[in-house]
């Protein structure tokens, strides 16, 4: 029906065609990262896929971010009006709830089609059958999904992209890969590189000429289960055989790719030991800031949590019989473990039980594409060969939704870019995907609703802040705390002050 490629295709086509200049990185000299949800729907026959005829699919990116940067606690605002983590995951993901909400209204205004179709209780939509939703990411998501143990082999270079290795011994050659010493670029971009090349098992043989790799085959990734009778939370990396299947032959762990995102407290943490024992696997981690440290948790452990709770957040699952849930996920050419995405994503919530209807521990599918972004810092590093200056990360973050007004939001710094201090806490200072903004349109979703056909949790209680809209969403609410007992014990809380903001003006018109 479709495949890794061309889901990584039509995100870096839609990321050439329909996002500006402004915000992408200065050629040659900074890099970003790329993720994006595609909306899949399938024709209405439901004919079935065959290998001889494969049923076509109509594949539409419906939300985009660009991004790498967080900003630390000591900035973040109790007004809602500043992005906290401008990861392109993070950044994607709220682009995709201004997609929802959109829809949503197209929904309960019946102005247009829309991807919802009425519940079964009044005022509450659920999702068309013949859609299905995948995410793109053009890197491993930082945190535990990019622990990925580097394998010791002959002394030929290749680019580590770990694939079946039981069962194929081919080996694929690629440069410019950073030192096992150093943090991995896409996540700490302040620490010193060095450039290394490595060779490891499990991809098709490349030729690598001046820089530039070509292949000469390749199988397709598909995911797997995680191995039985392993605790992830309780592995350090000597016991990372167990989990990524090691190579036969003389092929041993010998280092991991590190995260630049640090153990939460209460979670343990990293030995710090040279080699491959540096890293814990399997546990909850906050990105890293420069000097002030941040608040916000891994994408690796957000995208866990999207996948028991579901992508739509609190505030939308007023109006949902069912949580959003993303049926894919594919990773663009990069460091890649498989293993290490399943325990990452789905393997240390596996046994999350009694959760609320309606809300479960997805089989998510994982796969990854050969197509490399070509903004990417490994592919701008192996470009811009001996340009002077060093190699940054994009200080811009870019947000696009398919909706009709304001598509695009450019950032810096939680930011919209070109924002001065004296325009802070106005309201074009605010992004389109910040708490307070994506409020704004919750609550003008609502105000176009007669109020006898809201959903039953916002028509039995008044309800004012930002959070008392959240905490009403029960079922959600009853659903994060069942996954935060059971195996997200130490993820890190904002504290309520900074939930308790309101749009006067809006609420007026509520009330």
């Amino acid at each position: 029906m479709w495949t890794a490629d061309e889901i990584a295709q039509l995100c870096y086509e839609h990321y050439g065609i329909r996002l500006p200049k402004k915000g992408k990185p200065e050629p040659n000299h900074e890099w970003t990262l790329l993720a994006a949800v595609v909306k899949i729907q399938s024709p209405a026959d439901k004919a079935c896929d065959t290998p001889d005829k494969p049923v076509q699919v109509t594949k539409e990116v419906v939300s985009m971010g660009t991004g790498t940067k967080c900003i630390g606690q000591s900035k973040m605002r109790k007004s809602g009006d500043i992005l906290n983590d401008s990861h392109a995951e993070v950044i994607a993901r709220r682009s995709f709830q201004r997609y929802l909400l959109h829809q949503l209204q197209l929904a309960a205004t019946l102005k247009e089609d829309s991807i919802f179709v009425p519940g079964t209780q009044k005022g509450v939509w659920k999702l068309r059958r013949d859609l299905i939703f995948v995410f793109f990411s053009s890197h491993t998501p930082c945190g535990d999904a990019s622990i990925i143990p580097m394998l010791e082999f002959e002394d030929q270079p290749c680019c580590p992209v770990f694939r079946d290795w039981a069962n194929n011994s081919s080996v694929e050659a690629s440069s410019n890969l950073e030192a096992p010493g150093n943090e991995r670029k896409c996540e700490d971009p302040d620490s010193p590189v060095t450039k290394k090349m490595r060779l490891e098992p499990g991809t098709a043989a490349r030729e690598v000429t001046n820089g530039a790799a070509h292949h000469q085959s390749f199988g397709k990734q598909k995911s797997g289960p995680i191995s039985p009778g392993i605790n992830s939370c309780d592995l350090t990396v000597e016991g990372l055989a167990a989990v990524t299947r090691m190579a036969p032959g003389s092929a041993k762990v010998i280092d991991v790719y590190r995260t630049g995102a640090k153990c939460v407290p209460g979670e343990g943490g990293d030995s710090g030991k040279p080699g491959a024992a540096f890293h814990q696997v399997g546990l909850l981690r906050v990105k890293p800031g420069r000097g002030d440290r941040t608040r916000s948790m891994s994408c690796s452990d957000k995208m866990a949590r999207w996948n028991v709770l579901g992508c739509q957040g609190a505030l939308l699952m007023h109006f949902l019989e069912e949580p959003i849930y993303l049926s894919a996920v594919v990773i663009g050419k990069c460091p890649y473990s498989q293993e290490a995405m399943q325990r990452a994503l789905i393997g240390r919530c596996q046994n999350v039980s009694a959760l609320p209807k309606g809300f479960g521990v997805q089989e998510l599918k994982i796969l990854q594409s050969d197509l490399l972004f070509e903004q990417s810092r490994c592919a701008v590093q192996a470009k811009r060969a001996d340009s002077p200056g060093r190699l940054v990360p994009c200080g811009a973050a870019i947000s696009w939704s398919a909706v009709p007004e304001q598509p695009l939001d450019v950032t810096a710094n939680g930011f919209p870019q070109g924002t001065t201090k004296k325009t802070i806490g106005s309201l074009q200072a605010r992004s389109q995907i910040s708490k307070v903004e994506l409020f704004r349109s919750f609550q003008k979703l609502l105000s176009r609703i007669a109020r006898d056909k809201w959903p039953h949790s916002l028509r039995v209680q008044k309800l004012d802040t930002y959070q008392e809209y959240k905490e009403a969403a029960s079922s959600y609410q009853e659903a994060w705390s069942t996954l935060r007992k059971q195996a997200f014990g130490s993820w890190i809380r904002n504290p309520p002050d900074y939930h308790q903001f309101n749009d006067p003006a809006l609420c007026l018109r509520l009330g």
